[in-house]
This record gives structure tokens, C-alpha cells and sequence, in this order.
């Protein structure tokens, strides 16, 4: 199945961004030089999804090598690690932001000439890109069986194409299911406070053709309980050893009402997403954003001035809630434990 969104690219020497804050009454694009740029987006949420997020801080780091006038090794070295030291502060819970840093590290971590690191580091930001777009495909062939004919699937916040290199975790699943069964329907929550999904998956799936209908967060309940949702498929922003998952905030509210009206959960997330070094949820860092994303919809205040606010952008799905995780290595059940560890393993 085609896709017409491109989230970012390489055009000669720079990194061409779509800017998902605009969407979707404007479709405009950010041109980055450096690698300070880069890290501005990711904070801002210019690009934001975990995959996505690594393929702009794997070319971010690529921007950072260009930029350097370093004509050793020892200072093109002592650059890239200011540089990676930025990017990582940019978005904490994404994990694969430090798997593309790790990756591209494995390059310069090197001795070597400086134009060759440059070149390497450039080449493999691309490869990154290119094989998530191919683990988004191969999600989606793995997915689309477990979904019966004519499926109401709900999705919470954007795990498309705009999530990732060009494809999409839940939104790539549900591209697949589409193109076996196009009598499917998609509902798509709001998901506040940024309403990733409202301007977003919504933006995505009309542009796809995909059957969608926008619902606000707290009707979910009201849908789960008149027996209207058959399924849900979300992404994820990190899975713990023991299938916890971190996921946008509110999914574990989604995952709750999934498992007391009996529908099944699934998340969709690469390998790459995977962190077998925290044991479980709790130790997964969660990201505490800016108050005027809940006191303001775009620039209209809706809440009183000087008002307390808690902003947790991330929330964490327990293991037990979740029906299956789907990577590009297969659909895994509990425990997983051991599924987990198994593909990390290459089994």
C-alpha cells in the first residue's frame, strides 16, 4: 500500500522536517542546518514519536559532524559528544532517541578520518530512516490477521506515519488491515492536551482514505460499553524488560476500559523501542511538559490565570493489560519476559 506523508528526509545537507504543530490546516516544512535546530524541533514538537524522534537525532548528529571544523579526530570527537549530549536532554522517554545516538556512536566512537566519520555518520542517519520505514511495513503484515472483517478500531494519540520515518506503528497496522478489509473503521480520540490524534491520525487517515471518526477522550467509555470498539492498537515511546509500556498520556486509561469490556490491546513499536535494561515500568522516566499546553488550545486560554497545573505527557500501561506487542519480528504474548528477551536476541 502506498502512503503519501513524509515526515523528514535528507535534501542535499539539510534535514527537512514537516512541522506537526501546523497540522492540519497548514502542511509546512522546517529546513535544519544544525544540529542545535534539530534538538529545537524535537523539543518543541515540531517531529515528536519515538521512532521518529530517533531518525531526527541520528541526522541531527550527521548535522553536528558537518558542522564541525574539526580537522582531527579528537575534535571532531569532543564536538559530536557536546552534540549528543543536547539531543538526549531534548525528550527523555523516548528510547529510541538514545538507541539512534548509541548507533551513530558506534561510528565516531571510532578513531578515523574526519571525513570518512562525517560521511558514515550521514549514511547510516539514512539507513535508520530506511529500515523503519521497512519495520513499520512488517508490523503491519504481522498485525493485520489478528483483526476481524469489518473492525472498529480505536487508537490513541499519532502512531502514523507523522510518529515515525514515513509509515507508522498502530497507523501502519491499521494501513495494512485496510488494505485486506476497507469496511473497517477507525475512532480516533482526541487525545489531549497537544490533540495529537484530532489533528493528526485524523489528518492521516483522510488523507489515506481510511474510515475515521474523531471522538473526544472521555467517550471512549461510551463506545467500549455500547459494544462499539472491537480492538485497539497503539504505539509505544518505551517497552520495559516485562511489557510495560509508555505510551502517550491517557492510554493506560484506554487500556483499562479495553480490559473491563473484554477487547483486546495492542501496542505497535519496533525492536528498537524495546529497553531490556529496565526491568519494568517504574523506572521508565516520564517527560513533565510546558503548563500551557493544558491552559491553552493553540493560543486561546481556556483555563484561569495562575491555576496549578500537572503535565505528564507519558503515561505507563502495565504488562497485564496488554494483549499482544507487535514488532517487525513477529506478534509476542506474555510472558513476556521471555518473548522480549528472545528477539533482542534475534530469536
Amino acid at each position: 500500500m502506498s502512503y503519501t506523508v513524509k515526515t523528514i528526509e535528507w535534501r542535499g545537507d539539510e534535514v527537512v522536517m514537516i512541522d506537526q504543530r501546523v497540522l492540519p490546516l497548514l502542511e509546512e516544512y522546517i529546513h535544519h542546518a544544525t544540529w542545535q535546530e534539530v534538538g529545537d524541533s524535537i523539543r518543541k514538537m515540531v517531529i515528536r514519536g519515538a521512532p521518529a524522534i530517533g531518525v531526527a537525532t541520528a541526522m541531527g548528529i550527521a548535522l553536528a559532524a558537518m558542522q564541525s571544523s574539526a580537522t582531527s579526530y579528537e575534535e571532531l570527537k569532543k564536538d559530536l559528544e557536546a552534540a549528543s549530549k543536547g539531543l538526549f536532554a531534548t525528550r527523555p522517554t523516548a528510547y529510541n532517541l538514545g538507541w539512534a545516538l548509541q548507533q551513530q556512536q558506534e561510528i565516531w566512537g571510532q578513531p578515523g578520518d574526519p571525513d570518512d566519520i562525517r560521511a558514515a555518520l550521514k549514511k547510516r542517519s539514512q539507513e535508520i530512516l530506511e529500515e523503519d520505514i521497512a519495520m513499520c511495513m512488517a508490523m503491519g503484515e504481522h498485525a493485520a490477521p489478528l483483526f476481524p472483517p469489518g473492525a472498529r478500531i480505536l487508537t490513541h494519540c499519532n502512531a502514523g506515519a507523522l510518529a515515525t520515518a514515513g509509515y507508522g506503528t498502530a497507523l501502519g497496522v491499521i494501513r495494512s488491515v485496510f488494505q485486506r478489509d476497507p469496511t473497517i473503521h477507525v475512532f480516533a480520540d482526541e487525545t489531549r492536551p497537544f490533540l495529537q490524534g484530532a489533528r493528526l491520525t485524523a489528518w492521516e487517515l483522510q488523507k489515506e482514505g481510511i474510515p475515521c471518526s474523531i471522538i473526544t477522550d472521555n467517550m471512549s467509555g461510551y463506545f467500549f460499553k455500547k459494544g462499539e470498539i472491537d480492538a485497539v492498537v497503539v504505539g509505544s515511546d518505551r517497552i520495559a524488560a516485562n511489557g510495560d509500556v509508555a505510551n502517550k498520556i491517557g492510554t493506560y486509561t484506554v487500556s483499562v476500559l479495553a480490559r473491563e469490556h473484554g477487547v483486546p490491546f495492542y501496542v505497535a513499536a519496533p525492536t528498537s523501542t524495546v529497553d531490556l535494561s529496565l526491568a519494568d515500568g517504574s523506572r521508565i522516566p516520564i517527560e513533565e511538559r510546558e503548563i500551557c499546553e493544558v491552559t491553552h488550545i493553540g493560543d486561546h486560554q481556556v483555563a484561569p490565570d495562575g491555576i496549578a497545573v500537572r503535565n505528564p505527557a507519558f503515561d505507563v500501561t502495565p504488562h497485564q493489560n496488554v494483549t499482544a506487542i507487535i514488532t517487525e519480528a513477529g506478534v509476542h504474548r506474555e510472558p513476556y519476559i521471555e518473548s522480549l528477551a528472545g528477539i533482542k536476541k534475534g530469536k
